[in-house]
């Protein structure tokens, strides 16, 4: 392995046994005899290097083979062709409650968790406040992890692998399940890292703007092969082109085949549900998102039953970054959001009570409802 290189693949494949049929047991293995098995090839010959210093991110669709890539990084499987080395210290953050003992409270799983990264007793104790610190798990840290929910697994985990002294990081999508704040600390300490040329950090993640953002590079893996190895702008614009052309193609499948079906999502940003919006104020804003694979999608907006036509189209990259798998090739970034001034006095003036119901509908070109939200505003008349 070469003395720059923090992991190294080499003309690796990994494929996963198969077995058909509905035997389970030894004693349904004997009456209804051998099953049938095949094996389904997950990787098929990948070759790459991750120098030591980078922030690489994994990238793909759902089943492309990117998360059994990053385990066979950890050596939690093994390959069935060629060879997966790594040089240093490693830590992963691969599944919530990994390593973790379900009885032991988070203080004693500190310990638990970090020996298995080779600390010592004394090494734990001297960084075990400011472990608990920045976990900021409060009094909770003594209590079972099993009373913990999904976010307080992930400010445990991501806590101690920063603080195991270790040279490489791997992480697969944990972070996602954390509250904002303790995101945005996450992906700083992950900057940090990135400054460091002795940390290297091996991340799996659909959210794009992420990868933008942290990394030094990105490797695109396509149905279990290597696609693309580069900047992440390039790579991920590459990426959604090919995401495009794949869901068009197999939208132009279904509908040859008379499987074809428009289906979309929706949702109200501005206003809130039980928001409070006053007569005093000439206009107020409804604003939000939509996404379909039809399209000549139609959106309609109706305040109590007034229809609301004065609809214009805002960006939004987030949007498009979240559905890029489910909708590349029907979106436009620039036509995702919506939103609309809508007149006060015209629209509420003559309500007799103090509520009215907001519904926004998403139908396709042939009038069938794709999706639909709603919420009621109240009317302050003084």
């Amino acid at each position: 392995m070469k003395e720059y290189n923090a992991i190294e693949v080499r003309n690796m494949s990994k494929s996963f046994k198969v077995q058909k049929g509905g035997a389970k047991t030894l004693k349904e293995r004997l009456a209804f005899g051998r099953q049938e098995v095949t094996y389904n090839e997950v990787l098929k010959n990948i070759n790459l290097d991750i120098k030591k210093g980078e922030t690489v991110a994994l990238i793909g669709t759902n089943g492309s083979g990117k998360s059994t890539l990053l385990k066979l990084m950890t050596k939690i499987i093994y390959p069935n062709k060629g060879t997966v080395e790594t040089q240093g210290k490693l830590t992963s953050l691969l599944e919530l409650g990994a390593g973790f003992h379900q009885d032991f409270t988070g203080r004693e799983n500190i310990y638990f968790n970090a020996a298995i990264f080779g600390l010592t007793e004394k090494e734990i104790n001297a960084r075990i406040d400011e472990i608990i610190e920045f976990s900021e798990l409060g009094h909770f840290i003594d209590e079972p992890i099993r009373t913990y929910s999904s976010g307080m697994y992930m400010r445990l985990a991501f806590s101690i692998a920063i603080n195991v002294d270790a040279e490489v990081l791997l992480i697969d999508e944990i972070l996602a399940v954390g509250d904002a704040h303790f995101q945005d600390k996450c992906y700083a300490k992950l900057k940090e890292y990135r400054e460091d040329k002795n940390k290297t950090v091996v991340i799996v993640s659909h959210s794009l703007a992420v990868v933008r953002d942290l990394c030094d590079r990105a490797i695109w893996i396509y149905k279990g092969e290597f696609k693309l190895d580069g900047p992440p702008v390039y790579v991920i614009e590459e990426y959604l082109n090919q995401i495009a052309i794949d869901n068009q193609e197999e939208r132009k499948k279904d509908g040859e085949e008379g499987g074809s079906e428009n289906h979309g999502a929706l949702y109200i940003d501005v206003p809130k549900d039980f928001a409070r919006v006053s007569l005093g104020d000439p206009t107020f804003q409804i604003q939000g998102w939509e996404v379909s694979n039809c399209r000549d999608a139609v959106l309609e907006i109706k305040v109590g039953d007034k229809p609301v036509n004065d609809i214009f189209r805002v960006p939004r990259q987030d949007v498009y970054d979240a559905y890029s798998e489910i909708y590349g090739g029907f979106m436009d970034t620039d036509t995702i959001g919506w939103a609309t001034n809508v007149p006060t006095e015209e629209f509420l003036g003559d309500v007799s009570g103090r509520e009215v119901r907001i519904t926004v509908t998403l139908k396709d070109d042939k009038d069938n409802e794709m999706g639909e939200r709603s919420l009621t505003i109240y009317i302050d008349k003084e």
